[in-house]
């Protein structure tokens, strides 16, 4: 049986994947703690859209779409932990590629097929799940400057874009998932 409390963090410190230990308020923990928020939140709308009985307030498409995004998250806050670059070797399920950069693209092109074009600002709400999806977007903003400043070479350039994408294609689901439920947008 493996214990959730290790007690080796009493100090103010924990280990990265090559067993380096840093303060927890480095930023390379900073910036993969905000990964880990933005899978919460992710985590926290795939579960609005299954709350109570009858019809599910989200459909299975973007309860799917979620799940695997959340999993993608993990393998962006591994390789985040991970300085040295060599988890993704060893760990094929902690790599970020090219093709999960186009996987996004290809949602946000599919999504926003069933989008009005915007005109104008707009402003974050609408349902629970798509005010969730737009807190969320933010949330992987934040994690994106973080990212980037660590610094030129720290951060795997496509790990970097994947997040990117992944920002935009939060705001397109929040707006898709509000035009499902019929909530109208509110412009600014």
């Amino acid at each position: 049986m493996i214990k959730i409390y290790t007690k080796t963090g009493d100090l103010g410190d924990t280990g990265l994947f090559d067993g380096t230990r840093v303060s927890k308020a480095d930023p390379r923990v900073d910036a993969y703690g905000e990964i880990d928020e933005l899978n919460a939140w992710l985590g926290m709308v795939r579960a609005s859209g299954r709350e109570g009985a009858g019809t599910p307030t989200l459909d299975t498409q973007i309860i799917d779409c979620l799940e695997r995004l959340q999993r993608d998250l993990f393998a962006v806050g591994a390789t985040l932990a991970d300085p040295r670059h060599k988890i993704a070797k060893r760990v094929a399920k902690a790599l970020i590629t090219d093709d999960d950069i186009a996987r996004l693209e290809g949602w946000i092109d599919a999504f926003e097929k069933e989008l009005t074009p915007l005109t104008r600002f707009i402003l974050a709400g609408g349902s629970k799940a798509g005010a969730g999806l737009h807190v969320a977007r933010t949330v992987c903003r934040r994690a994106e400057r973080r990212m980037v400043s660590l610094g030129e070479g720290e951060v795997d350039p496509v790990v970097l874009i994947f997040v990117n994408r992944l920002s935009d294609l939060l705001f397109v689901m929040a707006r898709l998932v509000n035009a499902r439920a019929g909530i109208p947008e509110t412009e600014w």
